[in-house]
């Protein structure tokens, strides 16, 4: 009996932190145009970036293309720039 209330609450403790890690997953998409990039967070972009945010599982149509970069920025035309807080 003891066995099974210990395999319980390891279950139970796993669902939690599967829960817990999904909800602060805040993974998205980020374009420019055609140019898109992966982000890991969700930035406040500044209004003259003109940059759209798709869910993560949003599929990106043939025109679209892809450059990632590290860092807190975006792409226009095929300038980085990058922003502060």
């Amino acid at each position: 009996m003891m066995r099974l209330n210990t395999m319980l609450a390891s279950g139970l403790i796993g669902v939690g932190i599967l829960a817990f890690s999904a909800l602060s997953a805040s993974a998205a998409i980020v374009c420019s145009g055609n140019v898109c990039w992966h982000v890991q967070e969700r930035y406040s972009y500044p209004p003259s970036a003109g940059v759209v945010v798709h869910e993560d599982e949003w599929k990106a149509g043939p025109d679209i293309t892809f450059r990632e970069h590290k860092g807190r920025g975006y792409w226009k035309g095929d300038t980085w720039t990058d922003f502060g807080d």
